[in-house]
């Protein structure tokens, strides 16, 4: 048995698929005869590799659009392209050129941590990528699935994600990566039981057969027909969970929100056409990845009017662009950042690029016109009330009357109060608040412990923000991944939480939990996980004072 961090409540049976591995640099690779063609070569090279990558990004659904379009960026980096052709014109061999540059890279990436970290798997991708175009070798990834399979790798490039084919993934499974990578985002919306940071993973033997359990975290070798039936039995009742259609509320009527986290107007489309009532947070970025200028206030427009128009004017919350940090823009770079998680990110491109919140709100202002149907509209990274205050003003200017902020900042939820003078909600974006609370990397496995929504200092500012809230009259909502988490979900609407944002996937499990619990029994399930000592305590305290039928029911 190994076990790891999952992502997800799915399972699945099936034999290990090893993806192909990254090409190495000859070491006897001569340096280059002719250095201008090689530059030349190493050039062409990278404009194929981000050629390839946005042709799939425009093939793509979903998160995977904006990590292949983020990828392909890096490909086209101009310092990334401009180190690697000195070095070449030095005399240096490509693929070693190639290797020393991306080094330094990732060296400097992990040293700043923080969400640049997680570029790492990205621009090694890019790095195998261009390297076996230099030495005319396959390009590394997973191979041609041809039946059921289990996809082992030490850390699954995004863009191989992204490509798998969905007929035979029945999990996949790395040895590094975090719960809120790329990868493990785009397996969360595929719907693909999920394991990361599995010890040992790398020595299964292609063809054996191992058992993923996302819920458990566990990957167990050669299982036996009950573990097969009771994933089965999982599966039916998952099923069952489905055909409930109703609007989420507690056991005693009161109402619980459950909407959808989005990126695209295809994601619009699908999550319309499911038992949601609406979208809790579109994330707009998407629309300003890989491109060299920033998208028009029409380009803009036209896609948030289709994504109103595809939800039949049910709630639609915009979140203005959050970029920054991993998520940089060729048209609004910043000087390099120590820190980049804690730069100008988010709102605060305000301070540097003006213009791209004012032409946003333009456009949503637009779309709110053509289609007669009101966006909610929030800014992310707020940290002050008097941003709060700056944001509103400048949302309502243009005509958007419901305007939020994100609460991800510890400052924002200890001044809830404040804020919610000047906004009409709040929503709670639980990744980062838990990264920004524990002082610890999201994305360092070592610290999976600290970084847990389950950690009692966290729950006790998510707590916070909710009263205020509730004390204003205003809805205070969380949009993170842990609310696509039962448990976690009955726990938040304990502490007051008015509405839960989450994978369309993940809803029909929280909406049963959350409907077998009164209010009161949901405030029992919260203040026993807030009475815990530890993240491990608490999630299990939850379990404890959860309704029979639903810990039960739910296999927690």
């Amino acid at each position: 048995m190994l076990t790891g961090a999952g992502v997800g409540r799915g399972a699945g049976i099936g034999p290990v698929v090893r993806v192909s591995p990254a090409p190495v640099a000859p070491s006897d690779e001569q340096a280059p005869d002719d250095r201008e063609a090689t530059a030349a070569r190493a050039t062409a090279a990278f404009d194929d590799v981000a050629a390839a990558l946005r042709a799939q990004a425009d093939g793509a659904e979903g998160a995977a659009v904006a990590v292949l379009q983020a990828t392909a960026q890096m490909a086209q980096d101009r310092a990334l392209r401009t180190k690697v052709l000195a070095k070449i014109s030095a005399g240096e061999p490509p693929v070693a050129a190639l290797d020393s540059v991306v080094q330094t890279f990732v060296d400097m990436f992990t040293a700043a941590g923080g969400l640049l970290l997680e570029r790492v798997t990205d621009l090694r991708s890019v790095r195998d990528r261009v390297a076996a175009h230099l030495l005319g070798v396959p390009v590394p990834g997973v191979p041609q699935l041809t039946g059921p399979a289990v996809v082992v790798a030490e850390d699954l490039a995004p863009a191989d994600t992204a490509a798998l084919d969905l007929r035979h993934v029945v999990a996949i499974v790395t040895e590094q990566g975090g719960t809120t990578s790329h990868t493990a985002i785009i397996a969360g919306q595929r719907s693909i039981p999920c394991l990361v940071r599995v010890a040992g993973a790398l020595d299964l033997a292609p063809g054996t057969v191992v058992a993923v359990d996302a819920a458990a975290g566990t990957l167990e070798v050669d299982p036996g027909p009950a573990v097969a039936e009771a994933f089965a039995e999982r599966a039916r009742l998952a099923a069952q969970l489905a055909e409930d259609t109703s609007a989420g509320a507690t056991a005693d009527g009161v109402p619980v929100g459950l909407l959808a986290n989005i990126g695209t107007a295809a994601d619009a489309e699908r999550a319309a056409a499911t038992a949601v009532e609406g979208v809790g947070l579109f994330r707009t970025e998407v629309l300003f990845l890989d491109r060299t200028t920033a998208p028009t206030r029409e380009e803009q427009a036209a896609v948030y009017a289709e994504v109103l128009r595809s939800l039949g004017g049910r709630k639609v919350v915009v979140r203005t662009l959050d970029a920054g940090a991993d998520k940089p823009l060729a048209f609004a770079t910043q000087p390099d950042e120590e820190n980049p998680a804690l730069g100008v990110r988010g709102y605060r491109l305000v301070r540097t690029a003006p213009e791209l919140l004012e032409t946003q709100l333009a456009a949503l202002a637009d779309a709110q016109r053509e289609t007669g149907i009101e966006p909610w509209v929030m800014a992310p990274m707020i940290s002050t009330p008097d941003e709060a205050r700056d944001f509103a003003t400048s949302a309502r200017a243009h005509g958007l009357t419901t305007v939020g902020v994100m609460v991800e900042v510890p400052a924002a939820a200890l001044r809830a109060e404040a804020i919610l003078d000047e906004v009409d909600f709040v929503s709670m974006g639980t990744n980062d608040l838990a990264q920004y609370v524990m002082a610890s990397d999201r994305l360092r496995g070592e610290l999976s412990d600290l970084i847990s929504m389950w950690q009692p200092a966290v729950l006790d500012l998510v707590a916070a923000t909710a009263r205020a809230g509730a004390r204003a009259g205003k809805p205070a909502g969380v949009c993170g991944e842990s609310a696509g988490d039962p448990v976690m979900a009955v726990v938040l609407v304990g502490l007051g939480v008015t509405s839960l944002s989450m994978s369309s996937g993940s809803v029909p499990a929280v909406r049963f939990a959350v409907s077998r619990h009164t209010q009161e029994q949901a405030r029992a399930v919260a203040e026993a996980a807030l009475g815990a000592r530890s993240a491990e305590q608490a999630r299990a305290a939850a379990v404890a004072a959860l309704v029979p039928e639903v810990a039960a029911l739910l296999g927690a």
